[in-house]
């Protein structure tokens, strides 16, 4: 890829920094830190190329399944979809708004949208149920699930992942955000999971690991996506930075479901390079 579209996917990034900054503090609500985490890897995922998607047709029976597990991201999905021209972008503004579809977690009613995600360790199961009927119905889908790593404590997700290595369903792709963080604590400090690629690994899964906020690296990891050799099931586990993009709410636990207000909405203005004034609903 040239050093153009990796710059344009870069911006892209940013952009999507910007729409969940904005979308968040318009609403009052919604999840910015655990979204900034992984938006380099929705833009790659999708801006990139990687996923096979038809916007103009989102049931599009040999598109790719793409299950964000990680459903409190739903805000950088909406917004990236959008910009896809799955539904009006006018639509974002919406977000967990009265009346709007666009929750606080992502529901299948919004075109994109393949699973009601959120209730956390549920992605990865359903995943394996997709990959499983595509090898059945010979279809040559990728199904691809974006997990957090605070997730992974749920039982659920390590029964799905005997089941994914049992059936050798090496067209699932399973992304990790690895941002050493969960809803509240640092992961290390209560259940500590490292080190995490051995623990695949001995599930019976290939194992990459990738900077997740290097769009090159990203997209590298998927390059073989479609033609691997292993029957393995693969993880790739992106390292991230809970909050990436705004400083003083990188790698900070209080962030997961804080929206920046006053001084704090000024200086992320100014470091997401966001000319125009941010409306915030007014406290009743």
């Amino acid at each position: 890829m040239t050093e153009e579209r990796i710059a344009y996917l870069e911006n892209k990034a940013l952009w999507l920094r910007q729409q969940v900054l904005k979308m968040a503090c318009g609403a009052g609500a919604g999840h910015v830190a655990p979204s900034f985490s992984c938006a380099d890897i929705l833009v790659s995922l999708y801006q990139g190329g990687i996923l096979r998607v038809n916007p103009q047709n989102p049931k599009w029976p040999e598109r790719d399944r793409f299950i964000l597990s990680k459903g409190q991201a739903a805000v950088a999905l909406y917004a990236v979809l959008a910009d896809m021209g799955f539904f009006p972008t006018e639509e974002l503004s919406t977000f967990t708004r009265q009346g709007s579809r666009l929750g606080g977690h992502t529901e299948d009613t919004i075109p994109g949208v393949e699973a009601f995600t959120g209730s956390l360790g549920h992605g990865l199961p359903i995943a394996g149920g997709l990959a499983l009927a595509a090898k059945n119905d010979r279809k040559d889908y990728l199904t691809v699930v974006l997990h957090g790593d605070g997730e992974c404590h749920e039982g659920a997700v390590w029964e799905a992942a005997m089941f994914i290595s049992y059936h050798r369903l090496n067209n699932l792709i399973l992304i990790i955000d690895e941002n050493g963080l969960s809803a509240t604590e640092y992961i290390d400090d209560y259940i500590n999971l490292r080190p995490l690629h051995k623990k695949w690994r001995s599930f019976g899964w290939d194992v990459k690991e990738v900077n997740g906020h290097s769009i090159p690296e990203i997209l590298d990891a998927f390059q073989d996506a479609r033609c691997r050799r292993s029957s393995k099931p693969l993880v790739i586990i992106a390292k991230t930075v809970k909050g990436k993009g705004l400083s003083f709410i990188e790698d900070k636990p209080i962030w997961h479901y804080r929206i920046p207000v006053g001084d704090e909405l000024d200086r992320a203005r100014q470091e997401l390079r966001i000319t125009e004034e941010i409306m915030v609903p007014k406290a009743r």
